[in-house]
Order: structure tokens, then sequence, then C-alpha cells
């Protein structure tokens, strides 16, 4: 196994067991033994399971931001972006229930609480495609005049609870459903005058 491999191995072994657990029920030993490795191979790569955690994290971030800002222009009007952009993210969650469920995990922890924060006071980059669109769209008049983490909650809030089903098996968000979803989050958050 080569020494990348091992790294993702047990990024992905740490994922499972949060997802399926949460934060506490995963200790580095029981990620180590999911990953096939020794744990003290699991300090040769991250410090602690702060670490990890936090870079399982901005990995899943950094993999979404790409696909979004690569299908994204910024010549397209605001409302087909934001209607690309929250269905892409529908999608992508569709076909990665695990990475959704790892997201959720950390978003309702402390470490995505503080991530949060940091965001909202201005202590951590800001400048995710989501944001620009949002803010973009405030500036011009075709969003509500509304702070940027409400437009966010009124978008993204009801989206979480449909993937939430979704993964669960209660709700079936297929290619016409998505859509029509996507439609309704721009409806939540479009100007009335536009």
């Amino acid at each position: 196994m080569k020494k990348g491999e091992k790294r993702e191995d047990i990024m992905l072994a740490a994922m499972e067991l949060i997802a399926e657990r949460g934060f506490h029920g995963s200790p580095m030993s029981e990620i180590a033994e999911r990953a096939g490795v020794a744990t003290g191979t699991i300090y040769h790569y991250f410090e602690n399971r702060d670490v990890l955690i936090n870079e399982l994290h901005l990995s899943l971030e950094e993999k979404i931001q790409e696909m979004l800002r690569e299908g994204c222009s910024e010549e397209q009007p605001i409302r087909e972006r934001f209607l690309f952009l929250v269905g892409a993210v529908v999608r992508y969650f569709v076909a990665n229930p695990l990475h959704y469920r790892y997201m959720e995990q950390y978003f309702n922890s402390p470490y995505g609480v503080s991530r949060r924060r940091d965001k909202i006071l201005g202590e951590a980059d800001s400048g995710d495609v989501v944001s620009k669109i949002l803010s973009e769209g405030v500036k011009q008049g075709i969003m509500k005049n509304l702070p940027e983490g409400v437009l966010f909650a009124l978008t993204f809030g009801p989206l979480l609870v449909l993937m939430r089903d979704h993964v669960f098996g209660f709700e079936t968000l297929d290619e016409k459903m998505i859509s029509r979803i996507v439609e309704s989050c721009w409806d939540a958050v479009r100007s009335r005058y536009v």
C-alpha cells in the first residue's frame, strides 16, 4: 500500500465510523482497525483526532467547492447560477450519501459550530461560491435583502432535512423532484420584485 493510499484509507474509515457512530463513538483505535493500519500509523498522517476530523471536512468541502466552481460561470445570471449550485449540491449528496452523513455530523458538532461562527464573524474564508452568489444577488436586488446567513438557511435548511429523509429512505429525490425543490429554494430567496 502506497503512502497516499494509507492516508485515504484512514480518512475513509474515519468518515464511515463518524457517520455511523458520531465523533465520540469513533476512537482512533477503531479508525485504525477499519483502515487496516496500526493505530500509531494514523499519527504519522494526522497529529490527533481533531486534525483528522477537520482535514476530512476541509477535503470534502474543497471537493464540493471545486465541483461548483467548474460548473458555474460568473457570466451567467444570478438565478441560473443559484439553480445550478443548489441542484449540484443536492445531486452530489444524493450520489454520495456517506459524505452527506459525515457533513451533517460535522455541522451539528462543536467543530461545525466553531467553523460557522468564524465564517459569520468574518474570521474564516467566506469566499466560497455560494456566498458570492448570495452576496451578489442581494447587491443586485435580485434576492431578498436579508443577511447572508439567513439566505443560506432559507436555501439549505430545507435541503438538509430532505437529504436526511432521502438517506433514510423516507423520501426519493429523483431528478424531477430535485428540479422542483431547487425552484422552491429560489422562490424562498428571490426578491418579490424579480
